[in-house]
């Protein structure tokens, strides 16, 4: 049975408007191709791609407002493709500029680069067609980027009602962002950090930004505290849209990583290995808001990556009642279509199982051909085709899961990636693949499986969202695969741009690639943190364990094992504000309790609060890609900065000799910012004020805009 509430659509399932036309096709495409571009330069960049589902959409209106066609539905579908080429990028990018920081490659080859991104993008799509029921009918899941698209889809086809919320929220996000990635006029992040114990632990509390004293260099650095927000009302948003119960689990996981795990591995852990690299040489120097970062990302963030592996499975044990009924209902409803019999509701029709099979059959083919092309074994290279797939459709379900808890853009897909390449290099060792084609093989099956991973969790985003407006499933299917097409034809032209412009591994540093390929390599040379993968998985068993118990009591609270490895996995200042936003989601609950609101004022409460969130999030996605373009231009991230930054007095790298080994190591010093990035004041101010908006915008009455027209319009 559905735990999730009956969804009414804003289009009835019993009334049909236009949505795959000559001009949606034509729109979506291009917007596909533009916002993989950009996406791609800003994640091989920066680390991090934008959503590219509210931009799209808002694009699409004001295109189609503009010649007077379009509607609610073919708005969808546009940003429904664009949103498909933005996944890809992200899948693209973090993981095959490994190939290139490996040697394997010194440009990206077009042939092996189209049919991976392409046929892996293609199996995502379609292992999230039984996933749509699975996690959108049959569970409750938020999906908040698709739950504020479809509030700003919805807001453009009544031409009214909340328009000024969404306006005002948007307009504060925009400004948010531009200050601070635009700009530069104040710090991303407030953080505060100080040496607690230890023998060379620095005396004095807590430093903004940077301004923790350093640590004595020596062979122990002491315990760093470390407590950050990253002033973002986009995130703040998610945390308001999924509800206090998931934010207080995500922040769980951030605590027992930053509070717990960090100075227990300080103290008790193996200081002497992290990638090859000398955790002692690595700290020395380092303030302890570094120590702190450093021994996240080298060590306690591994917690995660078991515990998302344990975590992965479950959740396709508990969904396997789901999985199965998605793919019978998929058959049946092939049998009933070709025998004539019931039909079925037009907001419920998938692409036919029958296609789905084919497809996936036809996709599976040349990556079996490039993987003897690169291994040289048919039968290694049949064994990495059948774990692509298994890999592909778990990781599939587990990027979508998470997808639904805390949204695309904080979609842990890197995370998901290590698990693939740690299995598959596991498997290729035990089959007795080399030490020089083992990490490529294990890259390549990453590649694949990233790219399904990050188009479906993207693509169930759109789902979400077409599930609330009314959407045809089967045409959404179509422009997720039409997107993945267009942008997996320009994926190589593109990479192979930027990397002759700036360089991978120079100015586009690439950080989940190279992470990517020190996990490959470190499978086969060793380095691993393979202990610290085991307690983290380990400790997702003990959640399972716990929650299990809540739900036999019957229990409101509740600790889903992902959304808990997911606040271990990511960065703690990205969970503070999810938290903060759910804290404020559970005092607008109490304000309804306490006031006795009727079922009317609630609905009234909920659409306020999100049309809020959702213009947060839109104005902060909107200036995310629009602030691309003037850095990919000029290929310079203080593009429009209005200070000059003394970048002579910033070294990228020290290298530290280690007498004990006669070597020398990289570290990565005390980050060199200008003076604007310490100014952490208006970026606290700006928490402080979307906490307050959030607050109050939820619990304003709703304005009266024009009679709502359900997005008919003349067609494109």
């Amino acid at each position: 049975m559905s735990d999730a509430p009956k969804v009414e659509p804003y289009i009835p399932a019993s009334k049909s408007l236009p949505e795959l036309t000559v001009g949606v096709l034509i729109l979506g495409a291009t917007l596909s191709v533009i916002l993989a571009g950009a996406n791609a330069y800003l994640g091989m960049f920066a680390g991090m791609t934008v959503s590219a589902s509210v931009p799209a959409a808002v694009i699409s209106m004001g295109l189609f407002r503009l010649v007077r066609r379009g509607n609610i539905l073919q708005n969808n579908a546009v940003q429904t493709a664009a949103a498909s080429g933005e996944g890809l990028a992200a899948g693209a990018i973090f993981t095959l500029p490994a190939l290139i920081l490996l040697g394997t490659w010194t440009r990206f080859s077009y042939v092996e680069t189209t049919l991976i991104t392409l046929f892996g993008g293609v199996l995502g799509v379609l292992f999230t067609i039984p996933l749509r029921r699975a996690l959108i009918i049959d569970q409750p899941l938020q999906f908040p980027e698709g739950v504020a698209t479809a509030e700003v889809l919805k807001i453009g086809a009544q031409g009214g009602g909340g328009v000024g919320v969404l306006a005002t929220t948007a307009l504060i996000g925009a400004i948010a962002k531009l200050g601070v990635t635009g700009l530069k006029l104040w710090g991303e992040t407030v953080r505060f950090g100080g040496w607690l114990v230890g023998p060379t632990a620095a005396k004095g509390g807590a430093a903004a930004a940077t301004g923790a004293a350093p640590a004595a260099a020596a062979g122990k650095a002491g315990v760093p505290f470390y407590f950050g927000i990253n002033a973002s009302p986009a995130l703040l948003s998610v945390g308001y849209i999924v509800g206090f119960n998931v934010a207080l689990v995500i922040f769980a996981g951030s605590i027992m990583n930053r509070w717990i795990a960090v100075p227990l591995y300080t103290e008790l852990g193996d200081p002497t290995t992290a990638f090859g690299q000398k955790v002692f040489s690595a700290l020395q120097g380092a303030s302890a808001l570094d120590a702190a970062d450093i021994i996240h990302g080298k060590a306690t963030r591994y917690l995660g990556v078991g515990g998302m592996l344990v975590g992965g499975v479950w959740s396709l044990i508990k969904l396997r009642k789901s999985l199965f009924g998605g793919i019978m209902a998929g058959l049946d409803a092939y049998k009933n279509r070709k025998s004539g019999a019931a039909t079925t509701l037009r907001t419920e029709h998938d692409m036919p199982m029958n296609i789905i099979l084919i497809l996936i059959v036809a996709s599976v083919i040349p990556l079996f051909f490039i993987f003897n092309h690169f291994t040289h074994s048919l039968g290694i290279s049949a064994v990495m085709a059948v774990l692509m797939i298994f890999a592909g459709f778990l990781f599939s379900a587990v990027a979508s899961y998470m997808a639904g808890l805390v949204g695309s853009s904080n979609n842990p897909v890197s995370g998901i990636t290590i698990s693939t390449i740690l299995v598959a290099a596991g498997m290729l060792l035990a089959l007795g693949v080399d030490k020089n084609a083992g990490p490529v093989a294990a890259i390549l099956i990453g590649g694949v499986v990233c790219c399904a991973a990050a188009i479906g969790g993207d693509n169930l985003q759109d789902l979400k969202c077409g599930q609330l407006v009314g959407s045809t499933p089967w045409k959404q299917q179509v422009m997720q695969i039409v997107g993945v097409v267009v942008a997996a034809l320009v994926m190589a032209p593109v990479l192979n741009l930027l990397h002759k412009a700036y360089g991978i591994g120079d100015k586009l540093e690439a950080p989940q690639a190279n992470l990517m390929q020190s996990v490959a390599k470190g499978v086969f040379h060793g380095g691993l943190p393979w202990g610290i993968i085991g307690i983290g998985a380990a400790i997702a068993v003990v959640v399972i364990i716990i929650d299990f118990n809540l739900e036999k009591r019957g229990s409101k609270f509740r600790i889903p094992v992902m959304a808990f490895a997911v606040g271990v996995y990511l960065p703690f200042d990205l969970n503070v504000p999810i938290f903060f936003g759910g804290v404020i989601a559970l005092l607008v609950q109490r304000h309804l309790e306490k006031t006795k609101a009727s079922h009317e004022r609630r609905e009234e409460v909920e659409r306020m609060g999100l049309l809020a969130a959702a213009g947060f999030i839109t104005g902060e996605a909107l200036l995310g890609i629009g602030l691309a373009v003037p850095v990919a231009v000029k290929g310079d991230p203080n593009a429009l900065s209005m200070f000059m930054q003394n970048t002579a007095a910033c070294p990228t790298k020290q290298v530290i000799w280690d007498p004990a080994t006669s070597t020398g190591h990289y570290i990565f010093p005390e980050p060199c910012h200008p003076a604007y990035a310490e100014w952490w004041p208006p970026a606290l101010a700006i928490v402080v004020i979307a906490l307050i908006l959030l607050y109050k915008l939820a619990l304003k009455p709703e304005p009266k805009g024009k009679t709502p027209s359900n997005g008919a319009a003349p067609t494109a």
